[in-house]
């Protein structure tokens, strides 16, 4: 989906950062054309910058998303959600680092985290990356508590494990 998305922004690299950004920051395009998150707009000037590129790019990327019916309704319901991965140091939590081989194997998430509460511990959140938006997706669990070292060995051990880091 994520190719199909990129590929009606073919022939632009600046409207694809844009559209690249919206996808991976979680921002919807209003019925106005506006970039939000929430109910918050977001200013063009403020993409433009993160992106090194001109503001008429994001505006003409957003009018692009309202002509087309599949990318008005795809843009029309994104939303985003907090994580806890940056502030797991602030909050003494732990984060445990899954990289497998075949992310879009299934029961990848059930098999690690059934792993983690016949260990007892406490989940706090998972966020698994998605396959279509990044080359090298991950699996990020975080965890109340440290990880004891035989929790890790076994989940290394998982077929389809590559990695394991916390």
């Amino acid at each position: 989906m994520f190719d199909e998305i990129l590929g009606k922004f073919e022939g632009s690299p600046s409207q694809q950062a844009v559209i690249r950004l919206l996808l991976e920051r979680g921002f919807s395009v209003n019925e106005e054309g506006r970039v939000v998150s929430g109910g918050i707009e977001i200013p063009y000037t403020g993409i433009a910058r993160e992106l090194d590129v001109d503001r008429r790019v994001v505006d003409s990327t957003t009018d692009a998303i309202l002509e087309d019916p599949e990318l008005r309704r795809i843009f029309a319901n994104i939303s985003s959600i907090p994580s806890l991965m940056d502030l797991a140091p602030v909050l003494e939590l732990t984060v445990l680092t899954v990289e497998v081989a075949e992310a879009d194997e299934s029961g990848i998430v059930a098999e690690v985290t059934t792993l983690i509460a016949e260990a007892g511990l406490s989940i706090r959140q998972v966020i698994s990356e998605d396959p279509e938006f990044t080359d090298d997706p991950k699996l990020y669990v975080i965890l109340d508590a440290e990880v004891p070292g035989d929790l890790l060995v076994a989940i290394r051990e998982l077929p389809y494990v590559r990695r394991v880091e916390f």
